[in-house]
Formats: C-alpha cells, structure tokens, sequence
C-alpha cells in the first residue's frame, strides 16, 4: 500500500500494527515538512496485506506485489516549470552503507534530486530519506524501480539481486547504477547488459577504484606515455582483517570477490583487453576456510596476467595486513616508473632516535579509504545523466572483470595458464537475454557459435546506439 505525511506519531502507531518492512512506503520526514496531503492511517491499513519481512524477499522482486504507480510530486512539478538544466530524479535500493555514501554524493550534485529510497529494514529507509532530502522511503525494491517519478536508480543491495533489480529497471525503463558485480555469474550478467542496451538505458558498473586521485594518476602517466612505453603493471592489494567465516563461504572465492578489483586495475592501466592468466593460492591466515571449495579456501592469492605487445601485470592479493589498508599500484615504462603509496588519514610524520615514519597507519576500512572515488563515481554517472553523455564504467567493463576473476579462478584449479577466451567461449546465448553456459557438455546446442571476444555476447549500448555503432568485429582482439 502507499502511505502519504501522516503525522509521525501515527504512522509510528501504524507501522507497528499494521505494516512489516516489505510493505511500507511512506513520506520522509522532510517531505512531510514540505506540506504534502496527509492520509488518514486509519483510512488506509484496512487495506494493508502481510507479506515476508526478510531481507531476501525486501531486496528481490519474485513474489513481490507491485504497487500502483505514484503520482509526479509537487516538487518535481515546480522544478519544470522552473525550466533550466535538466532535473534527473533518483531513487537508491539499499541504505547500508555504501547506499549512504552514493545517497550523499547525489543530494549534492547539481541538478539531481534523490525522490525515494529503499531498505528491507524500514527505519534505516526513514533516516536515510530525511537525511539526505529524499521525498519518500519504503522497504521493497520494487517501490523505487517503479516509480513513475524516478529517471535513474542506483542498485547499492547484495550481490545476488542485482542482476535481477538491473532487469526490472530496464523494463521499466530506468537508467541503472549498480555496484559490483552485475551477477553473481556470466549468463546472467550478460543478459541484465542486454536488458538496458535493448531498453536504451545507460547501464554505469561501481569499479570504484578507477576513480581514485592516485590510480587515476598512474592511468594518465600510462597514456600521456610519461613513462614511456609500459612494460610491467604491479599492484597489491591487502586488506586490514580476514572477513568472518560466513562471508568466505559461498562469496565466489578470493578472485572474484576481492581480486576482482585489482584484475580490472590492471586492465585499467594496461588500457587493453588482456590475453590470458595464470593464478595460484594458498591459506595462511585463516585456517578455518581451508575447508571451503575452490578459490574460498585461499586467503592470499597472486596471479600472472599477459596483455598485448608483452605487457605483463602481477597482482597479489591477501586477506590480512598487519599494518592496515595496502593498496599500491605501480607502471614500469621504457623511460621510467611511476608508483602510489597507500592513502593516511594525515600527514603527520615522527622523528625519534629508532624511527622515522608516519605517525598513523594508513586507513584500516575500505570506505575511508575509498570515499573520495564513491563519490567521484556517483557524481560522474549523474553527470552523464544531466548532459546525457557516455557513462565512463560500462556494462563490458563489468562483464571482463568477472571473466577475468573466472579465468584466474579455473587457473588456479587446473594449475596452468587460462586464456580468458576460453571463458567466453563457454557462454552460450539463445537470445540476447537468454544466456546459459555449456557446464563442459559435450554436445553443443542446436545453431551454437562460440565467440572469443565478450563484445560479441552484447547488443551496443545506449551510447553507441546514439553515435550510429554498428560495432565492427572485423577488428582483432587480444581475446581471439
């Protein structure tokens, strides 16, 4: 059911007798402020259904009602008649904490209003709604993606519904930010791609660190050819604690859920398509994983990736760092070397008789140490939407960085190198949302053609569409 400003006490009275998180959608406090028609709580709970509180059943969409579309708000009314740039309206699934931070970055960017935001824990929605000016608050998903009123949604919910929530916004015919990864497999995240390049709807992937100052920096020295030529690409990345039991079992395993980041770096930096990998891993922080399948029983992992014209990236990666957040890149040219240190909370430094340094660690927590590039990210997406412009992190940059993390994975298991076409190729699409993979079957289905490049498995985006690709496969590829 839809709620409007009823006064806070009786919606407080309400929600504890006749609503659960699933189902409420209500005004923010500050829209209420703002003097929107109250509705009478009495008039409406006769008319309030039970449905699951959980968070699975909040966050997806099978099985959830959709509610009847909302009417445009006075507010959005009288930004169009004030005419000027053009005003982009937002609703955010998710309000934990990187929900927070992207909801932050839009309520302060120009021409961009957060309208309705969503969490499967209703008080967490309200907060965040009145925190950050957002018109209304619910708990499902399904409220914000169909709301007539929002132009684009941010996806900031767990892994497993994004796929499914980027489907539905572009059915609905929403622009989609979503944080990574798309899907939680390959097929699937080749056909929520095709679901917004089929809609026309731009599709902008979380890979926030391609919006760090220190990376960015190193990206442009690769370009301008500061350094000249590349030859190696080094990057770690270590994190301050092993994450619990719970989180490591059924994650994907260390290479899809922590490399991911540091295998799309490197093709980042490399500014190509990488050739293939090779990847091995090992347990020494945590024991207790070691009983885990695949790649989830390693904490600490390295791998060997090839590009183009002999390029070559090593990465390592480990769950643990004594010393805090590590996280350094480094590019070795033909004329010279350029290279990060990690990001410190200050740049206070010590002088004693025994040592010298920084007087702190470096930050210990990936949102201080990253919050700059989330709100980098999300301000460059809403500028695409304002100016309509190409988004700057695509759907196949999303969709490598998984082959990628595939590829190591099969790597280290088979212990040999892995071309990362062999990956591709094992993607097979009726359609192009109607993806499955082989699973090693011996018997191809029936007009099967395997493909080695991933563009060949996608439609062309919004973008290209509008600029007249025709997307030429003529042109060869590090993955053929």
């Amino acid at each position: 059911m839809l709620w409007k400003s009823a006064p806070i006490s009786l919606f407080l009275i309400a929600a504890a007798t006749t609503l659960d998180e699933s189902d409420a959608f209500v005004p923010s406090p500050a829209r209420r402020a703002n003097g929107a028609a109250a509705v009478s709580p009495a008039s409406s709970s006769s008319s309030s259904s039970s449905s699951s509180s959980s968070s699975s059943s909040s966050f997806g969409m099978r099985g959830g009602r959709r509610r009847r579309p909302l009417r445009t708000s006075a507010a959005a009314e009288r930004a169009r008649d004030a005419g000027g740039a053009r005003e982009i309206r937002v609703g955010v699934i998710g309000c934990g904490r990187i929900g927070l931070v992207h909801l932050g970055a839009i309520a302060g960017t120009p021409n961009v209003r957060p309208v309705v935001v969503s969490n499967p824990t209703v008080a967490k929605a309200e907060m965040a709604a009145n925190q950050y000016g957002a018109d209304r608050f619910t708990g499902n998903a399904m409220d914000v993606i169909s709301d007539p009123e929002v132009d684009a949604v941010w996806i900031c919910s767990p892994s497993q519904f994004h796929a499914e929530q980027i489907k539905a916004c572009a059915a609905y015919g929403k622009h989609v930010f979503c944080e990574k990864p798309i899907a939680t497999d390959l097929p699937e995240t080749v056909e929520a791609i095709n679901a917004c390049n089929e809609a026309g709807v731009k599709l902008m992937i979380g890979l926030q660190r391609r919006f760090d100052p220190n990376f960015q920096r190193v990206r442009q020295a690769v370009e301008t050819r500061e350094v000249g030529d590349p030859i190696m690409i080094k990057l770690c990345s270590r994190d301050p604690a092993p994450p619990p039991f719970e989180y490591v079992r059924g994650g994907g395993g260390i290479f899809a859920d922590m490399a991911v980041h540091d295998l799309d770096m490197s093709r980042f930096l490399a500014g190509d398509d990488p050739i293939d990998i090779l990847a091995t891993g090992s347990c020494h922080i945590d024991k207790s994983i070691e009983q885990l399948e695949g790649s989830e029983a390693f904490d600490t992992a390295t791998c060997i990736v090839r590009y183009p014209n002999g390029v070559q990236a090593v990465i390592d990666v480990c769950r643990q760092s004594s010393y805090g957040y590590d996280q350094r890149a480094e590019v070795l040219g033909t004329s010279g070397m350029i290279t990060t240190d990690n990001v410190y909370p200050n740049t206070a430094r010590v002088f004693k008789p025994h040592f010298t340094g920084n007087a702190d660690m470096p930050y210990d927590f990936f949102l201080s140490r990253y919050q700059e590039a989330y709100v980098t990210e999300t301000i460059e997406f809403c500028q695409s939407l304002v100016h309509d412009t190409p988004v700057p992190c695509t759907g196949i940059d999303g969709l490598v960085a998984l082959i990628m993390a595939a590829a190591a994975d099969k790597s280290a298991a088979e212990n040999r190198w892995v071309t990362f076409r062999e990956i591709v190729q094992d993607i097979y699409c009726v359609d192009p949302t109607h993806c499955d993979t082989l699973a090693g079957s011996d018997v191809f289905p029936e007009g099967f053609k395997p493909v080695a490049d991933p563009k060949d498995l996608l439609l062309p985006n919004v973008d290209e569409q509008k600029e007249g690709a025709t997307m030429d496969w003529n042109v060869p590829s590090p993955f053929q």
